[in-house]
């Protein structure tokens, strides 16, 4: 399969605590500034509210506020938006990566791997699969982060969803990441891009948020080798860059070490 190159751009904010028509008015004038031709647009973990517990009773649904305006804002530019936000479905609240395209289609993911060290697991309902979306020829894993650290959820796997081919071409992790465990953000990010041969975005926010956690951004996005295409500072910004998908095939034909990966299947 060939596919055109992707241009992606990253917007990195200080996100406002609990106030998602601040925080939609604050993206929607980043997206106005973008730049033509922009393919896909990366948000960061819970971009309408700040990570937090406290913001359960005000979870929007599907058909709320927010995923109607990912719709309109995703038809109106003509690119892809994903990020993700805090969704009641049923009696649940999921951690909810959400995946919006021009056309107006809509999917997602629940985030899998829950934060118990901030209680992440007691207050939300956990996900169970992965999402993969094809977009453009590329095939995309959207995942949130905590999942990061999980090396084998997020493995690319060869012939597995796709004959002759691996499960995706970009890793996507959307993310509060505070600074203490910046290094740590970082360095898995590089290591799941050489690992899967994948490019690999990351997003986080920046700033302090109402829990006094600190943010020190360095959302990036990285090739397959996990050499950077492009990086923010700590700083609220938009970053761009170009994948090549020509790039990434021609290195997995010199390089095929899924070929050797070991053999495996994902357990509840």
């Amino acid at each position: 399969m060939s596919a055109s190159d992707l241009n992606v751009a990253i917007v990195q904010a200080d996100t406002v605590w609990h106030d998602p028509p601040a925080n939609r008015a604050r993206y929607a004038e980043r997206f106005a500034a973008l730049s033509p031709g922009v393919d896909l647009v990366v948000l960061p973990e819970t971009f309408t509210s700040g990570f937090s517990n406290e913001a359960l009773e005000r979870a929007e649904t599907m058909a709320g506020e927010t995923v109607a305006w990912l719709r309109a804002q995703s038809a109106e530019h003509g690119f892809a938006i994903t990020g993700s936000v805090q969704i009641r479905d049923g009696d649940a609240v999921y951690n909810r990566m959400l995946w919006v395209q021009p056309d107006g289609s809509v999917r997602h993911y629940d985030k899998r791997h829950l934060f118990r060290m901030a209680g992440e697991h007691t207050r939300y309902a956990a996900g169970a699969d992965r999402l993969l979306v094809e977009y453009k020829g590329w095939r995309i894993c959207p995942l949130v982060c905590y999942d990061l650290r999980f090396p084998v959820f997020s493995r690319n796997r060869f012939g597995h969803s796709v004959p002759d081919a691996c499960d995706y071409d970009l890793l996507i992790y959307v993310a509060n990441w505070p600074s203490p465990r910046h290094f740590a953000w970082q360095t898995l990010l590089k290591a799941r891009a050489i690992e899967n041969l994948s490019y690999v975005i990351g997003v986080n926010r920046t700033g302090t948020d109402a829990n006094n956690l600190h943010y020190l951004g360095g959302s990036a996005v990285l090739d397959f080798l996990g050499q950077p295409l492009a990086e923010a500072d700590d700083t609220p910004q938009v970053c761009s860059a170009r994948l090549s998908y020509a790039e990434l095939s021609a290195f997995r034909q010199r390089f095929p070490a899924y070929l050797d990966a070991d053999r495996f299947t994902f357990d509840d």
